[in-house]
């Protein structure tokens, strides 16, 4: 008996979901699934990894917590992490990015994924003929798969990107690639089901109409999406100063369009992606926000997302033929993309960080493979069609586990990640023995920024000129903190006559201590305490309190700046 009938009431049946269950399956899905990811994270694996188990486990193929008809209940969770991805792909999409790696782009697409459309087709027909010994079975059966093969999915790769903050010419050439990849396994799929048509002999549409189609669906798309974009862009206008209305904007947007284009039957990831590039080219800087915000909002419906992926795999369906097909798909396909990949990029002279790591970040399939071969599925219901759906379904359990820790893998190893920090994750990874190293007010003995109760306010000013501190700590006899004195209080040193200001001491103008932080206090506790304390200057103390610098307001937003522009350019340095 299903787990979910066992704990719901008899009232409740998994065909008649209730708010209240959905609720319930929704929070357990976020709960568990991210201290899963917590727990891969440790294991140096990727999140998403975490998230799909978590959905294995609860899922069909584990206890059943998610059954089909819960799955169809919160199919709309699929909807909204599809348009969130495609928006966020469609922001990288800058004019000037395409114009400068345009060629890059289209060369390794299209050998990306054609290569493994001819490499997965034969390798299956071959081994199907053998088997079944029906050739025009065996070459329907190639032809799909591979079209399918083509597809990469954008999904689990923009996940791994976006936990290990990548930036550089292989992080932005996989973003185009598997932004415009699906388009091409679209077009291929087109292609290879008008062939099977004629090979099986069954009724169909033309080669030409499914082109026609297809153009049609790509073009409205598209359109949609640059109208959305449009209409955003004047919404959020009116509301740069909230950013609450901006975000309740921007999702709106988002999600009308995603639901239009799903009551159209166009491609709502293409129309999100439309979106995003219209912002990103077209609308005013300020609107740069607007990503910014829908980022933060993304987390919790891509943890869902992943589970649910995670619940759909039913893995004990799988017969041994279908399994052996899937070994061979999965092996042909991950060939075929590796030997695509290099090839497009050392024809159009790619960086060699590209040509050596894109292989390893190409390998995710999920949305456009397994929507193809649920079509194959219905198309080709009384031959093959069956088989379609249980291959993709095997392929994609293995691909969507291996595929993360690949794309991982290649981005680190093309040196790409933490290049693309933000200011906000500066405040936490840095300390404030960080700054005070970068303004050489190093937290060690002798350090310009402490002064002793008795020096001399003459001496203290004299220090400007070697450093740029302008603030002290005052330390005692014995090294223990006793106050700060500011430049405030040298200002009225010096509106003192030279005479008398010759024999005033640090311990006649310090102010007591109001707060205190320790060498490995992140910067973003600092400017907490910044805030709360209504201070610019905070002494660095030890356990034992004796005096080792401050750090200084300004210093820290320079130290920011200055690190998260290093990184930015040293990334954009390789490309």
């Amino acid at each position: 008996m299903n787990i979910v009938a066992r704990i719901l009431p008899d009232s409740v049946r998994i065909n008649e979901v209730t708010a209240l269950n959905l609720t319930l399956l929704a929070g357990l899905m976020l709960l568990f699934g991210s201290a899963s990811a917590k727990l891969f994270q440790r294991l140096k694996l990727p999140q998403v990894v975490g998230y799909i188990i978590i959905g294995i486990v609860i899922g069909q193929s584990g206890l059943q917590l998610l059954g089909p008809d819960v799955s169809d209940a919160l199919a709309p969770i699929n909807s909204m992490a599809l348009a969130l991805i495609g928006f966020m792909i469609g922001a990288e999409l800058k004019i000037s990015v395409i114009k400068k790696y345009g060629r890059q782009f289209v060369s390794i697409l299209l050998f990306e994924a054609v290569t493994p459309f001819i490499l997965v087709g034969l390798c299956i027909s071959i081994v199907s003929l053998l088997i079944t010994g029906n050739l025009a079975l065996s070459l329907s059966l190639g032809l799909i798969l591979g079209s399918i093969s083509s597809a990469t999915a954008p999904a689990a790769t923009t996940d791994v990107l976006k936990e290990n903050r990548t930036r550089g010419p292989l992080t932005t050439t996989l973003l185009g690639i598997v932004a415009m990849d699906d388009a091409v396994a679209l077009i291929l799929y087109a292609i290879s089901s008008s062939l099977v048509a004629v090979l099986t002999g069954s009724v169909s549409v033309s080669l030409g109409g499914q082109l026609l189609t297809l153009t049609y669906t790509i073009g409205v798309s598209t359109a949609v999406g640059l109208g959305f974009g449009f209409v955003l862009s004047i919404l959020n206008r009116t509301a740069l100063n909230d950013e609450g209305r901006i975000l309740a904007f921007s999702l709106g947007a988002i999600f009308l369009c995603a639901g239009v284009c799903d009551a159209l039957s166009l491609n709502s990831i293409l129309a999100m992606m439309a979106m995003g590039f219209f912002l990103v080219n077209y609308a005013p800087p300020k609107m740069k926000t607007t990503f910014a915000l829908v980022d933060k909002f993304t987390p919790p419906v891509y943890v869902l997302f992943f589970v649910l992926v995670g619940a759909k795999l039913n893995i004990w369906n799988i017969s041994t033929l279908t399994g052996l097909l899937a070994l061979v798909y999965v092996f042909a396909r991950t060939i075929g993309k590796s030997i695509g990949a290099v090839t497009g990029a050392r024809l159009s002279q790619a960086p060699r960080t590209v040509q050596k790591y894109m292989p390893f970040c190409l390998l995710s399939q999920a949305g456009v493979a397994i929507g193809l071969s649920i079509t194959a599925g219905r198309d080709y219901a009384s031959s093959f069609g069956g088989d379609i759906v249980l291959i993709i379904t095997a392929t994609t359990f293995i691909v969507q586990l291996i595929g993360p820790v690949c794309v991982k893998y290649g981005v680190t190893g093309a040196g790409e990640c933490g290049l693309n920090l933000i200011e906000e994750d500066i405040l936490k990874l840095c300390s404030a023995s960080d700054v005070a190293r970068a303004n050489r007010l190093d937290c060690s003995a002798g350090c310009p920024a402490v002064v002793t109760e008795t020096a001399s306010i003459r001496s203290i000013i004299d220090s400007f000129s070697h450093f740029p501190n302008t603030g002290y700590a005052v330390k005692n006899s014995s090294g223990a903190l006793t106050g700060v004195i500011t430049v405030e209080h040298l200002k009225d040193a010096l509106a003192i006559s030279s005479e008398f200001s010759d024999s005033l001491l640090a311990c006649d103008l310090m102010d007591p201590i109001r707060c205190t932080c320790r060498p490995d206090t992140s910067l973003a506790e600092v400017y907490e305490l910044f805030d709360r304390y209504a201070v610019d200057i905070i002494p660095i103390t030890d356990t034992n309190n004796t005096a080792l610098g401050v750090i200084e307001e300004p210093a820290v937003y320079h130290f920011v700046r200055e690190k998260v522009t290093a990184l930015h350019q040293k990334a954009d340095g390789d490309r």
